[in-house]
């Protein structure tokens, strides 16, 4: 997940800087960029959330699947 690489066009308006203009590559790269952080985000939101939850290891999980079959 890298930063992508941005060339904004910037357009003034009375001397002010009013909008940025990207190619529709960028753009595109930039949306999901932005998805992949928000991503990232709710997955440490949600890790936190259950950081104090009980866990049962990999060996009881495969156990009590034994014996269910």
């Amino acid at each position: 997940m890298s930063r992508p690489e941005l060339h904004p066009e910037i357009l003034s308006k009375n001397g002010r800087k009013e909008f940025a203009v990207l190619p529709y590559e960028e753009f595109v790269a930039l949306q999901e960029w932005l998805a992949d952080i928000e991503d990232l985000l709710d997955l440490r939101a949600a890790k936190e959330a259950e950081r104090d939850a009980p866990t049962i290891s990999l060996a009881e999980v495969e156990s009590r699947l034994d014996k269910s079959n």
